[in-house]
Formats: C-alpha cells, structure tokens, sequence
C-alpha cells in the first residue's frame, strides 16, 4: 500500500475517532433504563425504528470493531491443507505461537462437515502433536456450556452454510461471541471456520446446502473474507466469473464492507486493535468502488478493525 494510502488511511482514522468520542453520548442512549429513558424518547422527534436486518449489520459492526485495549485474539487461516503438507502443517508454528504455553485444550468445532467423529479424530491428532489437548463440541451433552468453560476455540473447515447453521441451531453465536471480545480467549478458524469469524457469510466460496436463520456471521472482525482467494488463469479458456468478479458483484450493493481475499498458504493474525498479515503467500484486498490492491506477508491490516466503512479514503 502506497504512502499516500496510508497517510489517507490515518487521517481517516483520527477524524472517525474524533466523531466518534463527540457521538459518545448518543452511542449511550440505548442502555438509559427507567424514567430517564423515557424521557430522553419523548424530548426528541419520533423515528422510524431501524429494520431488524439493519439493526443486527450495525451491532455485529460496533462489537466486530472493539475498541482501545480490545481483548481479541484471531488467528484466521485460509486453508487447513496446503499442497504438499498434511493437516494444518502449513500453520503449525502459527498455531504453537498463537496458542502459547497457557492453553492446555483447545474446544474443536466440527459441525461444518457431516462426519463430525472423523474429523475430531483428524484434528485430535495434529493438535495432540502440538502439545494440546483437543475436546469436540459435538461430543459435549451441552455445547453452550462447553464454549463457557473453554480455553481457546478452533472452528475447522468445511461448507460454510452448515457450519453457520449449526451455530445457529446451537445457540453459540453470542456465546462464542462473548468468549472471544469479552473475556479474550484465543479463536483459530480455517477456511469455513475463518468466513464465520467475520460479518457475514455473504462472500463465501461453498453452495447453500442448507439454511441458516441469518447469513450473519460471529463478527469478531468488521470486516469479510474470503479464503482460499483464487486469482484468474490467464492460460485458461473457461469464461466463467472470476472471483474478483464475484466479490466486485458483492460491493455493488449498498453498504457492503471490505473483502479480504486469503490465498492458500495466507493468514490473518489479530491482536486486540492490530492485524497482520502471516503466512507463504499474500492477499488482495477490495474497498467498495476501488480498484483491488495487492498485499505481501507483514503487511498491516490494523486500518481496517477501525470501520468497515472505508468508501470515503
């Protein structure tokens, strides 16, 4: 990214923080109880309330972006399998890095392929190896509660819509939600496990094998990914859509937020407010009417935990 980006980036920043701290008060009002709140209703004009879609973008955005001192800690994987490797061998020294000394077991979530058995088995395995113990939420007779008790959470790959459902179906969306901005426990997800941790689903790769109630995702970060982000073959004679073209489609509609394309090998690393970008291979970064820009391992990501909204840079 250019010097003139950034320094456009950081201006940004600083005026969307000053607005900001002078709309703190408003942010507020909504948790006034009693008499006082309804007062500050009747002192106002009367507003149409906020459609239910628009109301759930705006909360996972506000939690998506934390704050100063946020406690979050993500680390996002493109992909568990990288050409030439095994299971997660790509990542492991991330993994062991990320993870520490401190955790002991890590809860696994399986629910994005149908045999939830195997894959526990596989992931048991290679995490096992690292020096960490592995529990399955399938396994656990109240999986709400073992989200409570974990000490990190590792949501695997798989079909993203399914996975999605099972969160769902599950009642887990706050909870792991809560786990992970409130109380900062580690979170890794990869490919389907990475899509979930963001705002939405919207720019996921899979078909919708089945529905989940909302396309809205975890909103650990306010922002979109999309792993295993392909780049066009120029030697190649299919005509159809690109992925580019696909996320280019996504950004035609209003209020849409950016999109990070993750190409096998690449990972994003959160830390409270800073994100960076880990791994073998780069990844390609697209803002709602810009062009796409391309971006090498080290990278800062940090400008865009501040406001999925970045149309105005």
């Amino acid at each position: 990214m250019s010097t003139k980006v950034t320094a456009k980036i950081a201006k940004s920043s600083m005026a969307r923080q000053g607005r900001a701290g002078a709309a703190s008060g408003a942010a507020a009002e909504p948790h006034l109880t009693g008499s006082r709140r309804g007062r500050k209703r009747r002192a106002g004009p009367r507003r149409a309330a906020p459609s239910r879609a628009g109301a759930g973008r705006a909360v996972v955005a506000r939690t998506a972006r934390g704050g100063m001192g946020s406690p979050r800690r993500l680390l996002l994987v493109s992909n568990s399998t990288l050409h030439g490797g095994g299971y997660l061998g790509h990542c492991q020294e991330h993994i062991k890095s990320f993870l520490g000394e401190k955790v002991k077991r890590v809860l696994f979530v399986p629910y994005a392929l149908h045999d939830r058995d195997a894959y526990a088995r596989t992931a048991r395995a290679k995490f096992e190896s690292l020096g960490y113990g592995l529990d399955s939420i399938h396994e656990s007779c109240d999986p709400v509660e073992a989200v409570r008790k974990s000490e990190a959470i590792f949501i695997g790959g798989g079909n993203t819509f399914r996975l999605l459902k099972a969160l769902y179906d599950n009642s887990l969306i706050q909870e792991i939600r809560k786990r992970v901005l409130e109380d900062g426990i580690p979170y890794m997800g990869s490919s389907a496990g990475t899509n979930v941790a963001t705002i939405s689903i919207n720019t996921t790769n899979d078909m919708p094998i089945v529905y989940p109630p909302s396309l809205q995702a975890l909103g650990l970060i306010p922002f979109n990914i999309n792993p295993h982000y392909l780049d066009p073959d120029v030697k190649s004679s299919h005509m159809g859509e690109t992925r580019e073209e696909r996320i280019r489609q996504y950004h035609e509609e209003p209020n849409t937020p950016p999109v990070l394309g993750l190409r096998e090998g690449a990972m994003l690393l959160v830390e409270g407010d800073k994100a960076t970008l880990q791994g073998v291979t780069g990844a390609r970064l697209f803002l709602r009417g810009k062009k796409p820009t391309e971006h090498e391992p080290g990278t800062d990501f940090s400008f865009l935990l501040i406001d999925s909204n970045l149309q105005n840079l």
